[in-house]
């Protein structure tokens, strides 16, 4: 499972963070952090998801109120917007 994050789309309301610790503020942009993230092309960061975390990142995700948060399971199909 793969996580998406667009950076760009995020509005800063931190509900990803409450809800996996993989994303963290940063409050001087206003906008949320994917630790771990590469960046797949502008502003848009890309990881694995470990097993044990897979719980977590969709709640975060479907907390995001602005869906910059895409998870996608291994086949490549999305499974949260």
């Amino acid at each position: 499972m793969r996580v998406e994050f667009d950076r760009d789309t995020c509005i800063g309301m931190f509900q990803c963070v409450a809800a996996w610790d993989t994303f963290e503020r940063d409050e001087d942009a206003g906008k949320a952090v994917l630790v771990g993230g590469e960046e797949s092309e502008k502003d848009l960061f890309v990881r694995e998801v470990p097993a044990d975390e897979e719980l977590d990142a969709k709640f975060a995700a479907r907390a995001c109120p602005v869906d910059a948060i895409r998870i996608y399971d291994d086949d490549g199909t999305q499974l949260v917007p």
